[in-house]
């Protein structure tokens, strides 16, 4: 007979407590994501355990009639504890967000869960947070098939396109558009955010001036994409820092 108990270590990327007390749960795991519930979590030992961002070993029992698994036990493996700080929880946050939308239950993905990690790592070490964040939410879209089209116009197919979609967050040519183009260097990256190693990408950060151009552009592809994100609200400094291009 199959088990019904099982173990797992993984990230928690998304929380939320219920007026019973029960603390619902997804986590990302090198299994893929898994949902449960600690039953009276937020009046146990448990709940400080059992954090955003916290990584956790969890055994998880499954009942018959039960659709999501019961956490039996958690031990904390690892936290980040300057994610807390507002300048890194906004980027930390929306990556969060993104992992929860873009893996599924069930998918096996090691390399995601160790991107993420990562990025997480990247987000609380690192002095340029932001640039870590905008590089990595491109890494973790095209790691889930979602890769911005800059090859050709996204309206009329032309070729070399330099201008923002303002509707689609992908280029389009000068005869389609009705912005000014991106700046070569902010083009350079979009056109090469998802195949640049993370490495080749954070030798070259973008200066604050060219960031919220990107950040708007990710905001209307994520959108029209995947669905509306929440942790935006949080991003609004960033992506309204300077007009666009």
């Amino acid at each position: 007979m199959r088990s019904r108990t099982a173990n797992r270590s993984g990230i928690v990327i998304r929380r939320r407590v219920t007026p019973a007390g029960d603390i619902l749960l997804s986590l990302l795991t090198p299994q893929g994501k898994l949902k449960a519930v600690a039953r009276g979590g937020v009046r146990g030992p448990l709940a400080s355990r059992l954090n955003l961002f916290h990584h956790v070993h969890v055994q998880v029992y499954q009942g018959p009639q039960n659709d999501l698994a019961s956490v039996q036990q958690a031990v904390l493996e690892g936290a980040l504890p300057t994610l807390a700080q507002p300048e890194r929880y906004a980027f930390a946050h929306l990556m969060a967000e993104f992992a929860d939308a873009l893996f599924q239950e069930g998918e096996f993905s090691e390399q995601a869960f160790e991107l993420f990690a990562g990025a997480l790592r990247g987000v609380a070490h690192q002095p340029d947070p932001e640039w870590v964040a905008l590089v990595m939410s491109y890494k973790l879209l095209a790691l889930a098939g979602f890769i911005p089209q800059t090859a050709h116009c996204a309206r009329c197919r032309a070729p070399d396109p330099q201008h923002p979609d303002p509707l689609g967050g992908q280029l389009l040519c000068r005869d389609c558009a009705a912005l000014p183009a991106y700046p070569p260097d902010a083009l350079e990256f979009l056109r090469g955010a998802a195949r640049r190693t993370v490495r080749a990408s954070m030798d070259a950060p973008l200066p604050p001036v060219q960031r919220p151009a990107l950040w708007r552009a990710l905001e209307r592809f994520v959108t029209v994409q995947i669905g509306n994100v929440q942790s935006w609200r949080q991003l609004v400094p960033y992506v309204q820092a300077a007009p666009t291009p």
